[in-house]
C-alpha cells in the first residue's frame, strides 16, 4: 500500500471551486453588480449615523451578519423576502425600489402627503391649535 506524498495539491477529482471575478465577487452580470450597488447605497445612507448597522439590518430581515454586510458593501443584493422586509423599515430602500420599478408618480405621491401633513400641522400652530391630522388617503388603487 503506498501513500501520497504530503504537500500535493487538491485531488482531480470532484465538483470545481466557483468561478470568482476579478474584483472578487461572483460572475454576475453587470445589471445584477448594479442592482446590489443602488440598494447598497441606499443601506448607507439610511444608516449613516448608526455604528451597528450590520445588526439592526440582520435584525429586520433575520439575515446573517456576514450576509448583511455583503449587502452593504454591493457584492451582493438580498433576495426577494429580505428585499421586502428592508423596504417595510427603510423608506430610501423603498423609494429605490420604486425608482428602478419607474415608478415616480409612487414617490411624488408620497412626498404630497407629507407636504399635506406638514401643512396641517402648520395651520395649526399658527391658529393656536390643536393640530388634527386626517387619515391619509389611498396613494394607489390599482
Amino acid at each position: 500500500m503506498s501513500f501520497q506524498k504530503k504537500g500535493k495539491s487538491f485531488p482531480k477529482k470532484g465538483k470545481s471551486f466557483p468561478k470568482r471575478g476579478g474584483d472578487g465577487g461572483s460572475n454576475f452580470s453587470p445589471e445584477d453588480r448594479a442592482f446590489a450597488m443602488k440598494i447598497a447605497s441606499a443601506l448607507r445612507s439610511e444608516l449613516e449615523d448608526r455604528s451597528s448597522r450590520a445588526k439592526l439590518l440582520a435584525g429586520w430581515t433575520g439575515a446573517n451578519e456576514r450576509t448583511v454586510k455583503n449587502w452593504i458593501a454591493g457584492r451582493y443584493a438580498p433576495s426577494g423576502r429580505h428585499l421586502v422586509a428592508l423596504a417595510q423599515h427603510s423608506d430610501r430602500v423603498l423609494n429605490t425600489i420604486l425608482s428602478m420599478a419607474d415608478r415616480q408618480d409612487l414617490l411624488l405621491a408620497e412626498k404630497a402627503e407629507d407636504l399635506r401633513r406638514k401643512v396641517i400641522e402648520l395651520a395649526a400652530i399658527i391658529g393656536g391649535l390643536r393640530p388634527v391630522i386626517p387619515a391619509p388617503s389611498t396613494i394607489c388603487e390599482r
